[in-house]
């Protein structure tokens, strides 16, 4: 008989690893990397501010504004991102960041990539069990980032 783990860091952070270093595997032949991803999903949705997508990006990920400027310089370098006229939202004098053709195309790529390792990965999994995991999981989120903003305050 196996014996159920203890939900805890360890064990979140087990499969969190498992599951990143698949995925890194999967977007690899894309050519673009875990960081690189998260950023051409925030772009996905049009145009963004680099003030947006550097907080989506930092708060996701847990990393610094420089690593975000260089994950966004080497989606520009790689083609797969542009500077896109300027905000609405800033009274139109900022840059937008947009994702070109090529990276659009990619980022359904990595969809597509994420959508198959998923149907793999929770296969057989029953849904009631999913659905708590998942609503613990992001209460767990919640609590852990909520310790950040008051350590960081």
């Amino acid at each position: 008989m196996s014996t159920v783990p203890t939900l805890n860091g360890q064990v979140i952070g087990q499969a969190h690893y498992a599951t990143r270093a698949l995925l890194e595997r999967a977007v690899a032949p894309l050519g673009v990397t875990f960081n690189q991803v998260l950023a051409l999903n925030v772009l996905a949705n049009g145009p963004v501010d680099p003030a947006h997508l550097t907080h989506r990006v930092t708060s996701t990920l847990k990393v610094d504004e420089s690593a975000v400027r260089q994950v966004v310089d080497q989606l520009v370098d790689a083609g797969l991102a542009q500077v896109d006229g300027a905000s609405t939202a800033t009274g139109g004098d900022e840059p937008r960041l947009a994702l070109t053709d090529t990276g659009r195309a990619t980022q359904r790529s990595v969809v597509a990539a994420v959508a198959d390792l998923g149907a793999r990965l929770y296969a057989e999994i029953p849904t009631d069990e999913a659905s708590t995991a998942a609503r613990v999981l992001t209460i767990v989120t919640q609590r852990a980032n909520a310790e950040l903003a008051a350590i960081a305050a």
